[in-house]
């Protein structure tokens, strides 16, 4: 893949680039994104899952091999992260400002075994650490949203 590519797709359209928090720029991006195209179809959510995974695995490694282990600038994971946390919640922008939230308190707090995965081989370590927060976000934010009634 074209090194412009790689950095278009791995720094998620530039987001990587901000010069501070990028995994939250990157996060947010795709809140922000997730708002405008809802509803999103279920099997929409999942290929577009399936997709980021599969191109952000090999994208994630490049950049580690460029730019040294998990750069600051490779935010595909989160893409990932987000789209984990999002998955088959029906909700509007209050509960996605929330998913949002909770994504970016297990991406960096990485409970166990989240912090684990990181030690997966090349991009897997880096995108695979995202995909568990996500699915603990998930959780948290169906919890949240039952509770509050969202």
């Amino acid at each position: 893949m074209k090194r412009f590519l790689v950095h278009v797709v791995g720094t998620f359209l530039g987001t990587g680039y901000a010069p501070v928090a990028p995994a939250t720029a990157g996060s947010l991006a795709v809140a922000l994104l997730w708002w405008l195209a809802a509803p999103v179809p279920l099997w929409l959510q999942g290929l577009l899952l399936v997709a980021v995974v599969s191109v952000g695995v090999p994208v994630a490694g490049r950049l580690e091999r460029e730019h040294g282990p998990d750069p600051r600038l490779c935010v595909i994971d989160e893409v990932a992260g987000m789209l984990v946390t999002y998955l088959g919640v029906g909700t509007g922008p209050a509960g996605w400002l929330l998913g949002f939230c909770w994504f970016r308190v297990f991406d960096v707090l990485k409970p166990p075994p989240v912090r684990a995965l990181e030690r997966l081989p090349a991009g897997w370590g880096i995108v695979a650490d995202d995909l568990l927060a996500g699915v603990y976000a998930q959780v948290a934010l169906r919890l949240s949203l039952h509770f509050t009634g969202w």
